[in-house]
């Protein structure tokens, strides 16, 4: 499994105001990062290959969202077109994670398997819940799992080879 070329970065939810604003969720733990980038590509879900680069011009922070503005998107009819996309870093300009960190997107989709080598399905989520994250899996069948990210469950991760392996705590699958 490869990485992806493209890492999602934020969330255009909505239109902010009449000057070419919108409303952004950001995909990031840092919102500080936006600061540091000067473009990104807009990803409507066509192709990456068509994606079009937009320059910022600024952003704001607020609780939960961020505000932008980018170059050539001066009005409100022009930001209503851009509402709904996914914005976008290529994989160079994404920031360096610390070893043993990796990027959600790149965790997406991967198998997840016991040390006993039982398949319990694929990681569809990662929720952060504070204190730890927890892996939502789910299996073909769509019944899904919550596993806690933690030391002594999670054994390995393997984003080239498409795995996680964990050792299963107790009580958590009944039918074990």
């Amino acid at each position: 499994m490869q990485p992806k070329k493209f890492l999602a970065i934020g969330f255009i939810k909505n239109v902010h105001g009449v000057h070419g604003e919108v409303r952004v969720i950001p995909l990031t733990d840092d919102p500080e990062r936006y600061g540091s980038i000067d473009w990104v590509y807009l990803d409507h879900g066509v192709s990456e290959s068509v994606m079009p680069r937009l320059n910022i011009e600024y952003f704001k922070i607020l609780i939960s969202d961020i505000i932008m503005k980018f170059k050539g998107i001066d009005d409100r009819d022009a930001a209503m077109t851009i509402k709904g996309a996914y914005l976008k870093i290529d994989r160079e300009n994404a920031v360096k994670l610390p070893e043993g960190s990796y990027f959600i997107s790149d965790m997406i989709g991967l198998r997840v398997i016991t040390i006993e080598g039982k398949y319990l399905g694929e990681v569809k989520d990662i929720i952060s819940t504070g204190s730890n994250d927890v892996y939502k899996v789910s299996d073909e069948s769509g019944n899904e799992i919550l596993i806690p990210a933690l030391k002594s469950v999670v054994n390995n991760i393997s984003i080239s080879e498409g795995f996680i392996e964990i050792t299963l705590p107790k009580g958590l699958l009944e039918d074990m």
